[in-house]
């Protein structure tokens, strides 16, 4: 596939990027700032942007494998969180927070809001912008930081990594099991699925559409182009002219999608573990139903949200217990590219 565009079709790129920017500076009035602490962002921090609502089940973990990843600072906006999120969030000394209460599907589910803050805060930075739900990892995260990795990044001259959101679900029904926050997620979602993914290139944006995995076995198995998209492009190196397009899906410019191997030359690409399937998966699914604030059309994913409250065992024969980065790597569902770490 070429990755030219013609004229007219990167002019309306061009546009398209413009109006969203444009739109996220007319969203900043609704979001509130009630612990700002961004005079200690250092010049080389890595900064992570989240929007997140009633997380009190992920968010130590989430704030403790970041920081070990070396995440300098977290922005983060709260949506109207009644758990006692956003009080916590406040609580932590590298994480400043904002609060609304305006519609997160009336803001492109979040984005308009986080676009504000990478524009006045990310420029310069390596930034992640991840969901509570997901986990990064990457080749060597054992032993490499986001330092390291962002530093052998920008030797191979690439200005963002691509990811696969990587669905773990426990053996048995979800609601049957235990976990306890702030303990390691995969402990409780042990298992996933390594085959069955299917990815097409998008000419528009030069991004990959790539579908799969045990929601698509499971709650798709009729309409499988239904299946929720599985590639994202969670870390990029921002500049203010950069915006999200459809969550971290995609961005624009174009060229931020191009992450996956064309023309012979493989990049590096990590993994989201989606830690959606813990115990309160199915009283979510019943909250985001009756809130309708998820998607374009709520009601073309009743069947999903009813599917996941239903308590379902996502389990299979062919499941894989989840052991390592190397073991992706060997799967080929993470790939270490022309990554080259500093000895």
């Amino acid at each position: 596939m070429s990755q030219e565009l013609g004229i007219w079709a990167r002019y309306k790129l061009r546009l398209r990027r413009k109006r969203l920017l444009w739109r996220a500076f007319r969203k900043r009035r609704e979001i509130l700032a009630i612990s700002r602490k961004t005079d200690a962002i250092k010049p080389k921090d890595v900064l992570l942007f989240a929007t997140v609502r009633n997380e009190m089940q992920r968010l130590p973990y989430f704030l403790s494998h970041y920081r070990r990843l070396g995440v300098g600072h977290f922005l983060i906006v709260d949506n109207a969180s009644e758990d006692g999120s956003d009080a916590y969030l406040a609580d932590q000394p590298d994480v400043s927070v904002w609060h609304t209460s305006a519609s997160y599907k009336a803001s492109r589910f979040g984005m308009d809001w986080l676009t504000c803050l990478m524009w006045r805060y990310g420029p310069d930075h390596w930034t992640l912008t991840v969901d509570a739900d997901e986990v990064l990892i990457y080749p060597d995260w054992e032993r490499r930081d986001l330092h390291d990795l962002t530093k052998a990044l920008d030797r191979a001259g690439l200005s963002a990594m691509g990811a696969l959101m990587l669905d773990l679900y426990p053996k048995g029904p979800i609601e049957d099991q235990s976990y306890t926050p702030g303990h390691d997620p995969v402990e409780t979602l042990s298992w996933f699925d390594a085959h069955g993914y299917w990815a097409q290139r998008q000419p528009k944006m030069s991004n990959l559409w790539l579908q799969g995995g045990p929601r698509a076995r499971v709650f798709f198995a009729d309409d499988p182009g239904r299946a929720p998209t599985l590639n994202k492009v969670p870390l990029v190196r921002w500049h203010r002219s950069f915006v999200y397009v459809n969550s971290t899906h995609n961005a624009l410019p174009a060229r931020l999608n191009r992450v996956y191997d064309e023309g012979g030359l493989e990049k590096p690409w990590g993994a989201l573990l989606h830690t959606k399937f813990l115990p309160d998966a199915g009283a979510r699914a019943r909250s985001e139903k009756a809130r309708g604030e998820h998607f374009a059309d709520p009601t073309l994913f009743e069947n999903y949200y009813d599917g996941v409250a239903a308590n379902p065992d996502l389990w299979c024969p062919s499941s894989v217990r989840f052991e390592s980065a190397a073991q992706l790597e060997h799967l080929g569902l993470m790939h270490r590219g022309n990554l080259r770490f500093d000895l």
